[in-house]
């Protein structure tokens, strides 16, 4: 009996996975730094802890620009990224994409008095605020200067769309549908092993209703 408590004694617990995360953490409500605590919080930060908790790896964050963590990407820097990013083809050519975890598209807001903007074909002659068209460092800047009449409108996601029209109802409405898309989980190409854990643990969560529960609490947050 002793030999063989001897042997469990000896025997090392298995090594656990530790995986680094990029996120740009100016994208609320997906990520962001919470003012009180500077803290990561955000829907896309809840999603990763809760993947990481079913499918029994830790992960280490890291704040990173939205640029430098798609160079970063490419070249292996980081395990993973989740920064609601949309899976494009272009990109999966860099990096792979874990299942997707959230349908998106792109919606067109716009002032609430705005009447001539309903489509993309709209946007001809317009100042448009979108990473793609006129550059911001935080998507709440472009928002700001729609407000304040700077420029005409603001292409982002569905769901940052969504929750900025609920935060300023009687200012911001959608003008228009641009595209649709589906967010994925950023991982290193040579990963397989890091790819399937992801998505193990993204198929648990799924099973769970986390997700609706999720986006009922960030989206509810960031709009009250």
């Amino acid at each position: 009996m002793d030999d063989l408590k001897a042997k469990w004694i000896e025997v090392e617990a298995p090594e656990v996975m530790k995986i680094t995360v990029a996120t740009d953490a100016t994208w609320p409500p997906f990520e962001y730094v919470d003012e009180t605590t500077k803290e990561l919080v955000g829907f896309d930060i809840d999603l990763m802890n809760a993947i990481a908790a079913a499918a029994g790896f830790e992960v280490e964050y890291l704040n990173v620009a939205w640029d430098p963590l798609l160079a970063g990407m490419a070249t292996g820097e980081y395990d993973a990224a989740i920064s609601a990013m949309t899976i494009t083809e272009e990109r999966a050519k860099q990096w792979d994409f874990s299942d997707p975890y959230w349908s998106a598209g792109q919606l067109i807001a716009v002032r609430i008095d705005e009447t001539e903007i309903t489509g993309p074909e709209d946007l001809a002659g317009k100042v448009a605020g979108a990473p793609t068209l006129k550059t911001y460092d935080e998507i709440s800047q472009a928002f700001l200067d729609l407000i304040n009449g700077q420029i005409d409108a603001v292409v982002a996601d569905d769901p940052l769309v969504e929750a900025m029209v609920q935060k300023y109802v009687d200012v911001i409405s959608v003008g228009g549908v641009l595209t649709a898309e589906e967010y994925g989980i950023a991982v290193r190409q040579g990963a397989p092993e890091i790819l399937e854990a992801i998505n193990r643990g993204l198929q648990i969560v799924k099973d769970q209703g986390l997700i609706d529960d999720l986006k009922e609490k960030w989206l509810e947050e960031e709009s009250g």
